[in-house]
């Protein structure tokens, strides 16, 4: 039984650890690609890129807070999984509130800037996806993880879709309804996260 005990003890310590390096990982990325795209999308009057960089810097966050509650217990991760929901539904009001700036303020954006920059942040968040895809069951923090960053994707996927659309028609539309398309994605994946972290922590401690 004592085996078994310091077998277990040392699967899921190895387990934490592997977590850890992906974590640290795809916080870099994260980290440098905020700056790359809301630089680009300042720069290209870009609501759909700024909008996304907001994006890249939750996760950024979210990924800090995961790696803090790593080897802490479940309560510790489900209220780590609240912050990160109430995190993301800041940053959605953020995102809406910059697309009704750019509405009132209006700015042709620079399609080519939209695109290329998405193509290049796209490349970097599928990189991410693709370290976190092993963990994404392994418990609720490392599922509110991968849960940010498959909506990265979508979100990437959507940017190079308004720069298309701008490049197509000289017009501001496409980017500012990327803009609030990612807001939404933002706010429903917020209340779904918060709703689960809710009822974790409802649940009474073993």
């Amino acid at each position: 039984m004592g085996d078994c005990c310091e077998d277990k003890a040392c699967e899921i310590t190895a387990l934490r650890g592997r977590q850890g390096a992906v974590l640290k990982a795809v916080l870099f990325i994260n980290a440098v690609m905020f700056f790359v795209e809301g630089g680009a999308g300042v720069m290209a009057h870009s609501n759909a890129l700024v909008a996304d960089s907001l994006d890249m810097l939750g996760d950024a966050l979210v990924y800090g807070f995961s790696l803090y509650v790593l080897s802490r217990g479940p309560r510790w991760q489900a209220g780590s999984a609240l912050l990160k929901g109430l995190i993301m539904a800041g940053f959605g009001l953020f995102a809406l509130a910059s697309a009704v700036y750019h509405i009132i303020r209006p700015a042709l954006p620079v399609a080519e800037a939209i695109g290329g920059v998405g193509l290049l942040v796209l490349a970097a968040n599928s990189i991410c996806l693709f370290m976190l895809w092993r963990h994404r069951s392994d418990d609720i923090n490392m599922h509110s993880v991968w849960l940010c960053s498959r909506n990265d994707i979508i979100a990437n996927v959507s940017v190079i879709f308004a720069g298309i659309g701008v490049w197509l028609t000289a017009g501001r539309w496409p980017d500012l309804l990327v803009g609030l398309g990612i807001s939404f994605i933002f706010l429903r994946s917020a209340f779904h996260v918060i709703s689960r972290a809710a009822g974790e922590l409802r649940l009474p401690q073993v």
